[in-house]
């Protein structure tokens, strides 16, 4: 199976869920299951190559090759492993959850989030190209805010996943900027290119400012030290998603990110006293806190902060031994500590409570429970014949080899580790059948239990069998994490070793500190420390009261007063480094000025300044500024660019009238609003910044290029390349044919945004004002003249036979489908000026809507058509072709990419104005019968003047 259909299945499935819940909660957890069972077999068919054979599968596919964006994947038995926890313990997961989730729940809702969050680690694990595995990264932490947020109506829930959010999502910004370095660094943003370049990053001036920023990144999703706070508050999620995130995903990603890229950053002393030293105070402090937690699941989740920083010292060590214990651990802790959570969700589930102080006895009335629970804390205690052990012997001998005082710490982590451990059974289980439980617990259906019984089947197998079950795996991901052939013997005995005495010291000091326990709790209640969330919820309260008071100060909804500090600023930085450098007058001479250029400057200086003090006189200012259009089209004229010239007359001719039907319903005069003062200044900024664009300009076109511009390069293409000769044409339709795509969605949903508004205005509150509204502009008796009327009608024709012309001649000539599309909205527009609205309205039979749709859908599926033959998208060709009766034409495939841009513009230009016309019929504009009249109020009116 293609490893990106394996990365993709869990997303695609997210949208059954929720869908499929209407057929019931067993069949939405069972296609939830299938969805991520398929998955699963797909990556067990590259078992053979990966694990079998040491190989590695690699699949990649082009995105932004420009940017050294790909989508690249790669299955190594690093990848391979945490693919196989993710997907194996998430089909435990999702059957766990079936039967955890109560009939309140949504369940759609829940699945669909898992196999988002599902998706996104898969495609962590599998990238080859660290921009995408980015792109994941920031999924993680999204996906996993509405898992742990899914109780919602819980305070702790939401809080727990907004912390969870503003942690990860922190450092995930701060990994985004270590791997653009690292990317710089290695030449590449591959991984497997990255990978080979140890000596180049290390050695590089970069290295620690990326390790530092990486390491962020990893730090904060793995719960390292000090930012090991938000793990434990993520509790509020339920059972099956603290039990997910906890043994074989989210807090995963951190570790896996330090062992893909333990290659190329290990190995040096500030890799060792980071990674290691935060591992290591990591391991101690969630020890610490773990044993003095009533909660099960806060045990559970520092118990969880203690194993990743056992993890995390093992990566910092930088031995390849270490490595190995640490890729073993990371197996082992999967399988118990899934195990172990679901256990507690099990006590809660039945017994109603979490808390060990009402616990106890439960051995007796819950014996699968206690059989289970048992297993996996043996495990995680480190006991000999259960797979914690022999990950736990191998990391003591690690820290012994590392030194001694690293030996001695990790030898009192693990004392804490034992103590916590048997903790959880005794306090749980143990003891006298209790009278006060919340609710009389008893075992529960073999639903709940048989997902962590499969775990400990594996913990006892992998404890009593290790080299034959899990050697060769084990060797092969280390070596995939170290670069170099490892090979680690696991059996349960070696001898008397240094890390066997350094084990019976932890085991025997935590059975005697367990017995201190219930003494020393009250001590460490009131023992003074910082306490993280209290510090985490001042630094947010602070920094949202100081966002609040930039924000009001900056602020106040004045548009005026953002867009002059823009400016300003702009105007300021500009200034800066015009002046921190050094200019040199242009080489380039300029062109003769005559006396065209001086009639043409002189007339929009005149409407320039005309705007300027007339800007309160809507109607006069808006006159004056398609004077200013004016000037610049007979610009574009002067300089031999008749396509712009037309784009430009046809829209200011589209926008004035469009404005002016707008303006019609608005107040004649803006009122005052700025004081003299102001004014003053906003017209020096305004200065100071056109003068800077004009310099700038004046600067650029006197200047030579010395390298080939991209006009060169459109000139040299156009026809070959886009099969036409009007340059302008071929780089809208193929050469930028995305862009101008996206243009025509925009002024699509421009148009369809103005008809939303305006369905509002007309049937909500507005469209009481409407009734009463009086134009403050006298109306012109003859609204429908004869004269227009008939040159309307006879130009119409005329115009739309224009608009075919400009269309078809687009490609090689001036025009194109945009031009000729506002030629025909033109000859539309203007039979709606001279037969009113409703007239003219009952007599098109064309929905804007569906022009608008239809425009868009035939440029789609134009660049469809050129994926489908095996080219790019978008990409044109052309040819000659003979039309009977017609002579030879040459044709290009553009057309029809050009013909969505035509029907688009129509529909809408024609749906704005249509929106707009509708205002004045509701507000009681008169309607004329027919085509021409002399006053429309004087004839008669339907009854509901909107219905016609």
């Amino acid at each position: 199976m293609s490893l990106a259909l394996i990365a993709a299945l869990p997303f695609l499935g997210a949208l059954l869920p929720g869908l499929l819940i209407r057929s019931g909660r067993n069949t939405c957890a069972s296609v939830t299951f299938a969805t991520t069972g398929l998955a699963f077999i797909g990556l067990m068919l590259h078992a053979p190559a990966v694990i079998g054979a040491g190989g590695v599968v690699t699949e990649g596919y082009e995105w932004l090759p420009q940017l050294g964006l790909n989508v690249n994947f790669m299955l190594d038995g690093l990848g391979f492993l945490f693919a196989t926890m993710i997907l194996g313990i998430g089909l435990l997961i999702i059957l766990y959850a079936r039967f955890y989730l109560s009939k309140t729940d949504p369940m759609g809702n829940f699945y669909t989030y898992l196999l988002l969050f599902q998706g996104a680690m898969v495609g962590i694990v599998l990238s080859d190209n660290i921009l995408l595995l980015l792109i994941f990264w920031e999924l993680t932490s999204l996906s996993s805010f509405l898992l742990i947020g899914y109780w919602k109506h819980l305070p702790e829930g939401r809080q727990g996943a907004r912390m969870a959010l503003t942690v990860t999502g922190m450092g995930g910004l701060a990994m985004i900027g270590g791997m653009l370095i690292l990317g710089q660094i290695a030449g590449s943003y591959d991984l497997h290119v990255i990978l080979e370049q140890k000596d180049l990053i290390q050695s590089s001036e970069y290295y620690l400012p990326a390790l530092l920023l990486i390491l962020l990144g990893a730090f904060t999703k793995s719960a390292q030290f000090p930012f090991h706070f938000w793990l434990p508050h993520a509790m509020a999620a339920p059972t099956p998603v603290s039990a997910y995130l906890h043994s074989a995903t989210m807090v995963k990603a951190g570790l896996f990110l330090m062992a893909r890229l333990w290659p190329v950053l290990s190995g040096t002393p500030e890799w060792f006293w980071i990674v290691g030293g935060a591992g290591l105070i990591t391991m101690v402090l969630g020890a610490v806190i773990a044993l003095f937690k009533d909660d099960l699941k806060a045990l559970l989740a520092f118990s969880t902060v203690s194993h990743l920083g056992l993890i995390t010292l093992l990566l910092g060590l930088g031995t390849e031994y270490a490595a190995a214990a640490a890729v073993f651990h990371i197996i082992n802790h999967a399988t118990f500590k899934a195990a172990l959570f679901m256990t507690a969700g099990i006590v809660d589930h039945e017994a109603h409570t979490r808390n060990i102080r009402l616990l106890g006895g439960l051995r007796k009335l819950m014996p699968v429970t206690f059989t289970i629970g048992t297993i996996a804390a043996l495990s995680m205690a480190g006991i000999p014949f259960f797979n914690g052990f022999l990950s736990k012997e191998m990391m003591l001998e690690a820290t012994h080899d590392a030194g001694t005082w690293f030996g001695v710490v990790a030898t009192i982590g693990a004392i804490f580790s034992v103590a916590y451990s048997f903790r959880f059974i005794f306090h749980t289980f143990m003891g006298k059948v209790r009278d006060d439980y919340p609710h009389h617990p008893h075992d529960p259906g073999f639903g709940l239990w048989i997902s962590p019984a499969v775990l400990c089947v594996l913990v006892l197998a992998i404890g009593l069998f290790p080299d034959q079950t899990v050697g060769h795996f084990v060797d092969t991901v280390a070596s995939a994490v170290t670069g170099t052939d490892v090979h680690v013997h696991l059996a349960l005995w070696h001898g008397v070793t240094p890390a066997l005495i350094m084990s019976g010291i932890a085991v025997a000091v935590g059975i005697v500190l367990l017995s201190f326990q219930r003494g020393l709790a009250p001590l460490w209640d009131r023992a003074p420390r910082p306490e993280a969330k209290a510090i985490f919820d001042a630094v947010v309260n602070n920094a949202a009261k100081g966002a609040i008071s930039l924000t009001d100060a900056l602020h106040d909804g004045a548009i005026s007063r953002y867009l002059g500090i823009l400016t300003a600023v702009i105007v300021a930085y500009a200034g800066w480094a015009f002046w921190g450098g050094e200019f040199t007058p242009g080489t380039r001479a300029m062109l003769p000025v005559g006396p065209v250029e001086l009639v043409f400057f002189a007339i929009l200086m005149v409407a320039v300044a005309g705007v300027t003090l007339l800007h309160r006189m809507r109607f006069l200012s808006l006159i004056v500024i398609s004077i200013c259009g004016l000037v610049v089209s007979m610009t574009f004229v002067q300089f031999s660019a008749p396509d712009l010239a037309l784009t430009q007359l046809t829209v200011e001719v589209v926008t004035v009238i469009l404005l002016l039907l707008a303006l019609n319903y608005l107040p004649k005069e803006t009122p005052v609003e700025s004081r003299p003062a102001r004014r003053v200044r906003d017209g020096v900024i305004a200065l100071a910044a056109g003068g800077g664009v004009g310099a700038l300009a004046f600067a650029i076109l006197t200047r030579d290029m010395s390298l080939p511009t991209i006009s060169d390069y459109h000139v040299a293409n156009s026809y070959t390349g886009g099969g036409g000769n009007n340059v302008v044409n071929v780089i809208l339709v193929d050469f930028r044919g995305f862009d101008t795509m996206g243009e025509i969605a925009v002024l699509g949903i421009a148009g369809l945004v103005i008809y939303a508004l305006v369905e509002v205005m007309l049937h909500g509150p507005a469209s009481r004002r409407l009734q009463n509204w009086v134009p403050e502009m006298a109306q012109a008796r003859d609204r429908h003249p004869l004269m227009m009327v008939v040159a309307t009608r006879l130009a119409l024709p005329i115009a739309l036979t224009v608009g075919v012309y400009i269309f078809l001649r687009g490609h090689n000539e001036p025009g194109g489908g945009f031009i000729a599309g506002l030629v025909v909205a033109i000859a539309l527009l203007m039979q709606y000026m001279a037969s009113g609205f409703a007239w003219t309205q009952a007599r098109q039979k064309v929905a804007y809507h569906g022009l608008i749709s239809a425009g868009v859908l035939i440029a789609v599926f134009t660049g469809i058509a050129s994926v489908i033959l095996g080219w790019n998208f978008l990409t044109s060709t052309s040819d000659y072709v003979q039309i009977w009766p017609l002579d030879r034409i040459h044709l290009a495939s553009a057309a029809s990419f050009d013909l969505g841009v035509f029907l688009t513009v129509v529909g809408a230009v024609m749906l704005a104005l249509a929106s707009l016309s509708r205002i004045g019929v509701r507000a009681g504009e008169g309607i004329n019968l027919t085509p021409m009249d002399v006053d429309p109020r004087a004839e008669s009116q339907p009854k509901n003047p909107e219905e016609t």
